[in-house]
């Protein structure tokens, strides 16, 4: 059965900056409830006391913020070494049957190179492999009878160290990258292991996504 608060609810989740706008205190729930009426009409398929969706949303916005400032930013402030790596090439290629072989091949090949990027990642149709611009004659020499998806270069990564109990709080990931949408960074790749991602970036937009970041560990944004 369909509830005021259900409905109000669902709707939030489907805004998030809404919904992290709410977490923050900083939206008038009188005018918000005004600007809901309409599509809550829709929903139930009759008119909805606008007293009833405010009391929703207060409701719905103390939950917030007590899952935010009580869980999510207390990972975010211990925020572990933030690593930064520049020029970059970040190549997409189709899974193929030959293709594991090939990447054995480039990585017993750059073993003998110092201070090399690489990470490799593979989906169900594409494998992704991230590589320092010094050793992109290799990939291609190696990856040459492989069909190539996509190849983006001037990159540069971003690596975070996370607590160890970032696995077990939800939005932990989803609130850094809003704060990086928010600031309009493009982000070209995400890789991550349980305590640590990386994000790929343009080299103009790096020092704008560092700063972004630094600022999340120092709680600038809280």
């Amino acid at each position: 059965m369909k509830t005021v608060s259900s409905v109000v609810e669902n709707y939030i989740k489907s805004q998030p900056f809404l919904l992290n706008a709410l977490s923050q205190g900083i939206v008038n729930l009188t005018s918000l409830s005004r600007k809901m009426m309409e599509d809550l009409k829709s929903e139930f398929g009759k008119e909805v006391k606008q007293g009833a969706v405010v009391m929703s949303l207060k409701r719905l916005t103390d939950d917030l913020d007590y899952r935010a400032n009580h869980h999510i930013l207390k990972v975010i402030k211990n925020i572990g070494e933030i690593t930064v790596r520049s020029s970059l090439t970040d190549y997409t290629f189709e899974v193929s049957s030959t293709i594991l072989n090939k990447q054995a091949g480039l990585i017993s090949e750059i073993n003998t190179f110092s201070n090399i990027f690489y990470t490799s990642s593979r989906g169900v149709n594409e494998t992704n492999i991230v590589i320092s611009d010094s050793v992109t004659h290799l990939v291609e020499k190696h990856f040459a009878a492989e069909k190539m998806i996509q190849k983006l270069s001037n990159l540069a990564s971003i690596t975070v160290k996370l607590p160890e109990e970032n696995i077990v709080i939800p939005g932990i990931y989803y609130y850094i990258f809003q704060c990086l949408a928010w600031e309009g960074i493009i982000i070209n790749e995400v890789i991550s292991t349980s305590n640590e991602f990386t994000i790929l970036v343009n080299d103009s937009q790096v020092d704008a996504a560092f700063k972004v970041i630094k600022n999340l560990k120092n709680a600038t944004y809280v």
